[in-house]
């Protein structure tokens, strides 16, 4: 089964800066339990549980629909395939295209019939880390020329997950008496943007804080970040007798991510083995 370090293509908020500490962690947990990921988003953390432990049982919530993204990566390499000959014309790579090439792109796209990825034409062609999720929204964006010169590759990327699409709470309870389980549990960070999620109002702080409710007396791993302060408000909440804290007993990893020379912030994974 072949190995991958990222997802195979983009998505955002996906674990592959932690992966080492990850495969680290999972030596603490049984490599013949029921993994359940209960926000699969790309599915990195199915995967790299399946690749390091095949013979677990790894349930991927792919509540994105992803796969659909997995399923039709040849079409979009195909539009790809097209698009850059059209940001050639600009020879000098990142720099934002004219409104001629533009409106090349934008006809080329027009006639695509079917499933586009959006995500992953926006990559391609939209300033870092902007998205649009229909073509409306993408023709009124500004083109770049940093189209891929490769084509994606996903061969036997979800193979041997099960693959499934529920509410993370219906899963949870799916689950949650089942014996040998594992938690992945990587919502979307508070504060984060989601409009590339299927739901993007979906994800309210009450969202966030419910589900804390899927960690209490289970074996898990959790991720989030220092920008959410969700450690400080679980251990404010214990100190002061409201809550009891999930997060007690628990080892925590932190990862520095610099986005520009004076803004920094931290992913943060924790996890638990209740067994």
């Amino acid at each position: 089964m072949k190995q991958y370090t990222q997802a195979p293509l983009p998505f955002q908020g996906q674990k592959r800066n932690f992966l080492k500490h990850f495969k680290t962690a999972l030596n603490e947990f049984s490599p013949t339990a029921t993994y359940v990921d209960l926000f699969g988003g790309s599915g990195l953390l199915s995967h790299t549980v399946k690749n390091y432990y095949p013979d677990a049982k790894v349930v991927y919530n792919d509540f994105d629909n992803y796969s659909e993204r997995i399923a039709n990566v040849g079409k979009t390499n195909a539009l790809l395939a097209d698009l850059r000959p059209i940001c050639a014309k600009n020879p000098n790579r990142k720099e934002r295209l004219n409104d001629d090439l533009h409106a090349e792109i934008i006809a080329r796209i027009s006639k695509e019939k079917g499933f586009i990825d959006w995500v992953t034409i926006s990559s391609n062609l939209l300033f870092s880390m902007n998205y649009a999720t229909n073509f409306e929204a993408f023709k009124k964006e500004k083109f770049y020329n940093k189209i891929r010169l490769s084509d994606y590759n996903a061969d036997g990327y979800l193979d041997g997950v099960d693959r499934i699409t529920k509410d993370y709470r219906n899963l949870f309870e799916e689950y949650k008496n089942h014996p040998n389980v594992v938690f992945l549990v990587d919502p979307p960070y508070l504060s984060t943007d989601c409009s590339t999620y299927s739901r993007p109002d979906y994800w309210k702080l009450s969202d966030y804080l419910n589900v804390l409710k899927t960690i209490e007396d289970q074996s898990y791993f959790y991720f989030t970040s220092n920008k959410s302060q969700i450690i400080e408000l679980c251990d404010w909440m214990e100190n002061h007798s409201y809550a009891r804290n999930p997060f007690a007993d628990a080892t925590i990893k932190t990862v520095g991510n610099q986005l520009t020379y004076n803004a920094r912030y931290e992913d943060i994974m924790i996890y638990r083995n209740n067994d």
